[in-house]
């Protein structure tokens, strides 16, 4: 819509300044000629535009010129009011100013926009961590996350799940990521970024150097690559089932991707396919936990620790007390 692009000119200006035609139409995935018209458009509503010609040219907003958020459309601005996660918010220190930014926002809105942003707050509320997860706190998550912000370099006491469980660490904070209600910290030095549970720090302090991250460390995608390599290191084996389409529906992650690109469907609704494990010892749990919707074909070492599982169930029940009647 002209109108919506019309306030993506006026915004692209305010917030980056000195923009070429050019520039604009790339970012807008339009045609030069039509970043012509809707200046025109602009100027002839009266906005303040200045167009400095030559090769450095191109066109800005008059000094002190500022738009309201009055081109909001109802999608966005209830996009907006559900971005703001009050929990994370008040565990980075930034809870009364996520409400503080929420309250001048819902003002600069018109009434209608800001009935709906309101209904919207009032029928929708994200809650990130899981169901079983405890809340254990994370004491140090200010100081870590004002260091990454502010370059600093942070000594801590670690406590990590293999011994000598308590360590000594050094670190240059790059980026902190919240994941499933759990806070890590991505740190140096040097290239090869590791990972630390934020809640596992026992101690810290505040080095009086600073650093630079590596100029092109990029947080979202050092974290994606950290994932994939986490889940290829994590299922280093294979599992043959026949699983019923119960037992499928209960399959999550990557065991439900596998079995949608190898599963072969075989009569009465069963399936078989071959499913990534971590080791025989998960593996166990897991498939027990199916019950009788999963059958296990091999490795013969899991087949054989699942029958013997069984077989002893079926003892202890089997000697159990017959109550009834």
């Amino acid at each position: 819509m002209k109108s919506s692009r019309l306030l993506s000119i006026l915004l692209l200006l305010q917030t980056r300044g000195l923009m070429t035609a050019a520039r604009l139409a790339e970012e807008l995935e339009v045609s030069v000629r039509t970043v012509y018209r809707d200046i025109d458009a602009l100027l002839a509503a009266g906005v303040p535009l200045r167009a400095d010609a030559g090769h450095d040219g191109g066109y800005r907003l008059l000094e002190g010129y500022r738009t309201r958020l009055t081109g909001l459309n109802a999608d966005e601005a209830e996009a907006l009011f559900l971005t703001g996660i009050p929990g994370p918010a008040a565990e980075l220190g930034l809870g009364s100013s996520l409400a503080a930014a929420q309250l001048k926002l819902r003002a600069a809105l018109p009434p209608e926009l800001r009935a709906q942003a309101d209904r919207m707050r009032s029928r929708f509320h994200l809650d990130a961590p899981g169901w079983y997860a405890r809340d254990t706190g994370v004491p140090f998550l200010p100081q870590v996350a004002d260091a990454v912000w502010r370059g600093r370099v942070i000594e801590v006491r670690y406590r990590r799940w293999k011994a000598p469980t308590d360590v000594d660490r050094r670190l240059e904070p790059y980026g902190l990521v919240l994941k499933a209600g759990r806070w890590y910290l991505v740190a140096g030095p040097g290239p090869g970024a590791r990972t630390y549970r934020v809640d596992q720090i026992l101690e810290l302090s505040v080095a009086p150097e600073g650093f630079e991250p590596p100029a092109d460390f990029d947080l979202a995608a050092h974290w994606a690559e950290a994932q994939a390599g986490f889940h290829a290191r994590l299922h280093r084996g294979e599992a043959v089932v026949r699983i019923s389409a119960r037992g499928a529906a209960a399959l999550e992650g990557a065991a439900a991707a596998a079995l949608a690109e190898t599963g072969t469907p075989e009569e009465g609704g069963w399936t078989r396919a071959v499913l990534p494990i971590e080791s025989v010892d998960h593996a166990h749990g897991t498939f027990l936990a199916l019950g009788a919707e999963v059958e296990v074909l091999a490795p013969p070492e899991l087949r054989a620790r699942i029958a013997a599982t069984v077989e002893e169930l079926a003892r202890r029940y089997g000697a159990w007390p017959n109550t009834a009647g």
